[in-house]
């Protein structure tokens, strides 16, 4: 299967999957997209409900990158999803209440939906490094809200033929997300605090890869420059198989029956997880609608309701960090899927220049028959996670809150009570300030997290995740802020 830019009118530079994983990000400045998305036969799925989670992903996988060897994806599978890597599980189920199916994607080794992907991008670059015979180092530049950043880290480091470094907000990420990333051991990982918001940083990282004289400076100094943001395919491919396995749990624990259809709502900021849902819905997953939740940064929301992208808007710090964005890098994929290459360059174009632009109403028609969008203020948060805990015992991040309520918002308005998959993105104590003033506990005077992590364990009955408990006694390795002007030197500094 080959990969074309989503800005290529041309359509004559396919490239292999080894090659858009190596790369990252098109030449154009577009992302890689395959030419066509396989389907799954009805046998398929019936051979999927009967596999581990490590075979599902191998199976999946293996239909989009089929220049890679099946035996060398499923020893990569088996080795990024082994148990002692995700001891609660692969993407385990919880069913809430209004057959409402929590999909948790947050029990690998940071504690965030983004290990999912993390854990076997690595080794497909490796492998794609020897594939295309690439000599160089790969250095992997990243720009994060926060849950990113320390997974692509704990994913990356000591990784042979590879180096990382990772820019994040320097007033945007949670504390423990703060600490996580500081705290990284490996000896090829760099981690630097960028004065300014999530967009900041990711304009600098784009800026990064689209300049030539960087790309020829890099070459000379035996390396180049790669991403593990969702805008590489090496990131997104993998979270397609979390959807498709959680339809076969659902089926096998006898919850739906086989064609059954599901609504999936991701809480999302850069549209990359939700995106996969879509497409293993193209692949033959018997989903109605697509539920894109936003938090106050509605600029997603109000683009599926009018039309109109536009990032020239107040920004807004919120108790769901991850989701403070204001340029959803994967809504390009899905605009040049549905609109096609032209229509995407132009857009793309418009919002380079004027910060914004609309959308034509025949593509946001074809967008708009399974895609509904909805947003939850701060204070709508804290009420879903107030409610759900009293409700229903069980602990919700901020940006599952966010998801869990714009499904109830969007039920009360459609009257649609489809049984949702609901991607659970994060651990409640990777927020546990906000989470735990949502359930009534008052805050600690001195502002310590890890001694507000054991009174939430405390108060609600629920276990600290290992990987965030041990972060207290890490030392403090990166203490590094810089302007965003100054992200072009760190890569030949670190």
């Amino acid at each position: 299967m080959n990969y074309l830019s989503t800005r290529d009118t041309v359509r004559t530079s396919p490239v292999s999957a080894a090659h858009a994983i190596k790369e990252g990000l098109a030449p154009d400045g577009g992302l890689y997209l395959p030419e066509t998305v396989p389907t799954l036969t009805r046998a398929d799925f019936d051979a999927l409900c009967r596999m581990d989670y490590p075979a599902r992903a191998a199976f999946v996988l293996s239909r989009f990158l089929d220049d890679y060897a099946p035996e060398d994806l499923a020893a990569d599978c088996r080795a990024a999803y082994a148990p002692d890597r995700f001891p609660g599980g692969c993407a385990p189920i919880h069913t809430l209440a209004g057959d409402i199916h929590a999909l948790e994607l947050w029990h690998g080794p940071t504690s965030a939906f983004k290990d999912m992907a993390l854990q076997i991008m690595p080794r497909l670059l490796s492998r794609a490094l020897a594939m295309t015979g690439e000599r160089r180092i790969a250095h992997i530049l990243v720009a994060t809200s926060g849950d990113t950043g320390k997974a692509a880290l704990e994913g990356y480091r000591d990784v042979d033929g590879a180096k990382i470094t990772v820019f994040y907000p320097v007033d945007g990420v949670s504390l423990m997300q703060k600490r996580q990333m500081q705290t990284t051991a490996g000896g090829n990982v760099n981690v630097v605090a960028v004065r300014g918001n999530f967009d900041d940083a990711q304009n600098g990282v784009k800026a990064i890869f689209s300049d030539p004289d960087l790309a020829r400076r890099a070459n000379d100094a035996g390396f180049f420059f790669s991403s593990a943001n969702s805008i590489n395919w090496g990131r997104l491919v993998p979270q397609i198989v979390y959807y498709l396995s959680a339809y076969c749990d659902l089926v096998n624990a006898g919850r739906l029956s086989f064609g059954d259809r599901v609504n999936i709502a991701v809480p999302t900021g850069n549209f990359g997880n939700i995106f996969a849902a879509y497409l293993a819905y193209r692949m033959g997953l018997p989903a109605a609608r697509f539920l894109c939740a936003s938090n106050r940064n509605n600029v997603l929301a109000d683009f599926l309701a009018t039309g109109i992208y536009d990032r020239t808007r107040e920004f807004h710090k919120t108790i769901s960090p991850s989701m403070d964005i204001l340029i959803s890098s994967n809504l390009e994929r899905l605009l040049s899927f549905l609109g096609g290459p032209h229509t995407t360059r132009a857009l793309m174009a418009s919002l380079k220049t004027a910060g914004k632009y609309e959308a034509p109403a025949d593509l946001m028609e074809k967008i708009r028959d399974s895609f509904s969008g909805g947003f939850l203020d701060e204070d709508g948060t804290r009420a879903v996670i107030r409610d759900t805990w009293r409700d229903e015992g069980y602990l919700l991040d901020p940006h599952t809150a966010v998801g869990l309520g714009c499904v109830k918002n969007y039920r009360a308005a459609t009257g649609d009570g489809t049984p949702v998959i609901l991607a659970s993105t994060a651990s409640p104590y990777k927020f546990a300030p906000a989470v735990a003033s949502a359930i009534g506990l008052p805050p600690l005077a001195d502002d310590d997290v890890f001694a507000l992590l054991r009174r939430l364990s405390a108060e609600t009955g629920t276990e600290i995740p290992a990987p965030l408990a041990a972060v207290e006694t890490l030392p403090v390795r990166f203490t590094a802020v810089i302007s965003p002007d100054e992200m072009p030197g760190i890569p030949f500094s670190s």
